[in-house]
């Protein structure tokens, strides 16, 4: 996401970073290749204007034209005015705290609605909720059924009365069949059409009117850029949205609906979904998507994600075996397939302080495929190999290479990177044992997940 909007507005402050003083006209050539990129990437024209006008003002005043450092101070003041476009903090889900919370999902077909809806039953039911889905979409052929794929895939119960009875009793009805079953959240999926119509809308308003619920979930499509921003702007005149979740950002290289819609609907931006797999709805931080945005890097949301994706019970014991020096083959594979959790290594290491953006990593192969390749090396081995490394000698490879249909080169590099990382993990422990004596800090008491 905002690949193209990413590398235009770094290229437009770059030419400010190196400069000494910075005159007026520097900062006019800036702001207009800013506004040109925004415009690209189909940002809304209204909220565009207001960005450039607010960040022109700031970089004007003796903020900038009196620093040691202007360049750094305009990056500094476009960063906020971005984070203040997309709604500063992160924006919380409102619940019922004397009883059942109610979320009602609504938005146009094909924009992701239902396995939005999943993904969020599965993040809530992870937080030690006991989410229920509701199926309330009759119309859309097979939309029961796929909701109850979903649910079935995040283990989350769906209530549905087939596609013979109003989504407004079917509403009604789940309400006191969650109560019964002891759910504390229904997730309603609620039907969509290819556009909007009166009809889609008055059943909306009932279902609303009925179920009164906590939030009104607005599910749209990022890659539909300005349309995506219609839509938002018309469910939430029928309905009063309470947030959106954007789909499908992975596919979005422009960036136009997420950096219009909070300021032309004035709803905060939830979520995001970013990618096929259940786990991938992120909570949406202005500040971090601004940061990557000018590719300064998100270390929290790396930070996030490992603490996510790492046992902790696990990750105590490999601390324990590192000091005994009794790590092995087995730990290594365990570090390895937790970090295949953590997502794509592309899209980690987009997360990285200046790394940022696609084209810096071209030059970086990053082929997950020999994760695979030393997922089968070492389950070709014995117990005793992969507990002892040592006594893997020349006839013990060619076994291995033969078992994981590999080659003994693969076998070799996979021993060598298995020592090269046990170097490594030992100089993390020695860091880590500094810090505590004062040595090393920045680490935010982050411990590392290995």
């Amino acid at each position: 996401m905002f690949e193209n909007l990413s590398d235009k507005l770094q290229n437009a402050l770059k030419k400010l970073r190196g400069k000494g003083k910075l005159t007026e006209k520097d900062i006019d050539l800036a702001m207009k290749e800013i506004k040109m990129s925004l415009l690209e990437a189909d940002v809304n024209f209204k909220v565009v204007k207001a960005f450039i006008n607010s960040v022109k003002e700031r970089s004007l005043g003796t903020e900038v034209m009196e620093s040691l450092t202007p360049g750094q101070q305009v990056v500094k003041i476009v960063h906020e005015e971005l984070t203040e476009i997309m709604g500063r903090g992160e924006s919380r889900l409102n619940f019922n705290s004397n009883g059942i919370s109610y979320f009602m999902m609504c938005g146009l077909q094909g924009a992701g609605k239902t396995t939005a809806t999943g993904k969020l039953a599965r993040k809530l039911k992870k937080e030690g909720r006991r989410p229920l889905l509701v199926a309330c979409d009759i119309y859309r052929p097979a939309a029961i059924k796929q909701l109850k794929v979903v649910g079935e895939s995040v283990g989350v119960p769906v209530f549905e009365m087939g596609d013979k009875v109003s989504p407004v009793k079917i509403a009604r009805e789940a309400m006191s069949h969650a109560m019964k079953q002891g759910n504390d959240v229904v997730i309603l999926d609620t039907a969509g059409r290819l556009h909007i119509d009166e009809e889609l809308m008055d059943e909306l308003v009932e279902i609303k009117e009925t179920v009164k619920p906590h939030e009104i979930l607005l599910l749209v499509d990022a890659m539909t850029g300005q349309d995506a921003v219609k839509v938002a702007e018309t469910f939430n005149s029928y309905l009063d949205i309470t947030g959106v979740i954007l789909t499908k950002v992975d596919g979005d290289a422009r960036g136009g609906a997420a950096l219009s819609i909070r300021k032309v609907v004035d709803k905060p931006i939830k979520f995001v979904s970013v990618g096929e797999k259940m786990d991938q709805l992120e909570t949406f931080h202005p500040d971090r998507m601004a940061s990557r945005i000018l590719g300064m890097g998100d270390v929290l949301s790396i930070i996030e994600k490992a603490q996510d994706a790492f046992d902790e019970k696990q990750a105590l014991e490999l601390q324990k075996k590192l000091k005994t020096q009794d790590f092995n083959l087995e730990d290594f594979l365990a570090q390895l397939q937790q970090m295949k959790n953590m997502g794509p290594l592309d899209e980690i290491l987009e997360m990285v302080p200046g790394i940022g953006g696609k084209k810096k990593l071209k030059g970086l192969k990053i082929d997950e495929k020999e994760l695979v390749y030393t997922e089968a090396i070492i389950q070709s081995m014995t117990k005793k190999e992969r507990m002892n490394p040592s006594i893997i000698n020349g006839s013990r490879r060619k076994r291995i290479a033969a078992g994981s249909g590999t080659s003994v080169q693969r076998v070799n590099a996979l021993l060598k990177q298995y020592e090269e990382m046990k170097k490594m993990m030992k100089k993390f422990q020695a860091l880590g044992a500094g810090k505590k004596k004062g040595g090393f800090g920045g680490m935010g008491g982050f411990k590392l997940p290995f």
